[in-house]
């Protein structure tokens, strides 16, 4: 049971950091990089979010 929830947390978070680097590359973060000189937050809380739960997916997959 929890080697599955290890698994979709790795998936989920793996996902989330692919859609994160998309959104950071969209034309929205091009114009708030112009002007504040950083991604939108939108783009940054997606790749912490996914960080963070690769993260706790692969500590559950080693420890469990």
């Amino acid at each position: 049971m929890n080697k599955g929830i290890a698994v979709v947390l790795l998936v989920v978070g793996i996902v989330l950091i692919i859609w994160g680097v998309s959104v950071a590359k969209s034309f929205t973060s091009d114009i708030s990089r112009f002007f504040t000189g950083s991604p939108t937050s939108k783009a940054i809380w997606i790749l912490v979010a996914g960080i963070v739960t690769s993260v706790a997916g692969l500590l559950l997959i080693m420890i469990g």
